[in-house]
């Protein structure tokens, strides 16, 4: 377990406040102004205004309020659905510009693994709005096509190079781009060398969710497009789905299939995944 100690504007406390408004507790230590419960950190805000991060994922969450290097135009791409075995892979490359980043202080970004589901379906519209912005979503059904001659990292990769090449056709393209390294920068370009076009020039970085406000942006527009095709999922066959690949899940595909057969979970499932084997446990 790890302890970040920072200290923090007025603004940051608001943010975090407007971010983190459900998991503020009702008891606060002394001399703090209030403390939040979160998934794998416990931060508590002094009056003072020291904010203490403890926990697994203290980092995760303190770096979104660090000081950073001057900003510059950046385009960042990040990835989304790649571990659930209900919904597609979504991926999205955005370009935030020096005059675009003001209007995004209203908005406390961050990787959207730490921020709620709720809060992300709020403000995505918001930034989709702000930025420039391109969205790839291979849905489930060309997923398990794909999936036959291309592994999950090549899958990535060329999702994240067409969606480069879209926004290359909106505008272009600043010298700093950044991509949530998934895989080694050699391996990516040779996944995509049979390309017709590709994007190069980018620098690939672990954790870049919480490094680059480019990547955290393309991140919660990518969980919220993922969230929007479940929700229609939903709609279309009158049940929910589990996020994630855990029992839960084997437990919602034995209902799915024996509600609508095993043939229409290729239309909502990443087929290859444990969870398909296991179905026979629950059928």
């Amino acid at each position: 377990m790890s302890t970040i100690t920072l200290i923090l504007t007025d603004e940051q406390i608001n943010q975090i406040k407007t971010t983190f408004r459900s998991e503020i507790q009702s008891k606060t230590p002394p001399y703090a102004l209030f403390q939040c419960k979160l998934e794998g950190c416990v931060l508590t805000v002094y009056t003072s205004k020291k904010a203490v991060f403890q926990g697994n994922d203290a980092e995760v969450y303190a770096s979104a309020f660090k000081k950073v290097e001057a900003f510059t135009t950046q385009a960042g791409s990040d990835e989304v659905g790649t571990g659930d075995y209900f919904g597609p892979i979504c991926v999205c490359a955005c370009v935030v510009t020096s005059e675009n980043k003001e209007a995004l202080a209203n908005y406390a970004i961050q990787d959207s693994k730490v921020i709620k589901d709720e809060y992300i379906q709020e403000i995505a519209p918001k930034i989709m709005k702000i930025l420039d912005y391109s969205l790839c979503i291979l849905d489930n059904h060309k997923y398990n096509q794909v999936q036959k001659t291309n592994n999950m990292n090549q899958i990535k990769a060329k999702l994240h190079n067409q969606a480069y090449v879209n926004l290359s056709k909106k505008m272009t393209l600043p010298s700093k781009i950044i991509i949530d390294q998934f895989t080694p920068e050699k391996n990516y370009y040779n996944y995509i060398k049979d390309e017709p076009t590709i994007i190069r020039g980018i620098h690939f970085e672990t954790k870049a969710e919480n490094k680059y406000l480019a990547v955290a942006c393309a991140s919660v527009i990518a969980r919220y497009a993922f969230l929007d095709c479940l929700k229609k999922y939903e709609e279309h066959y009158h049940m929910s789905f589990q996020k994630g690949a855990g029992d839960l899940v084997d437990q919602n595909a034995a209902r799915f299939v024996k509600e609508y057969g095993f043939d229409e979970l290729r239309n909502v499932a990443k087929l290859h995944f444990k969870n398909t084997e296991k179905l026979k446990e629950y059928l």
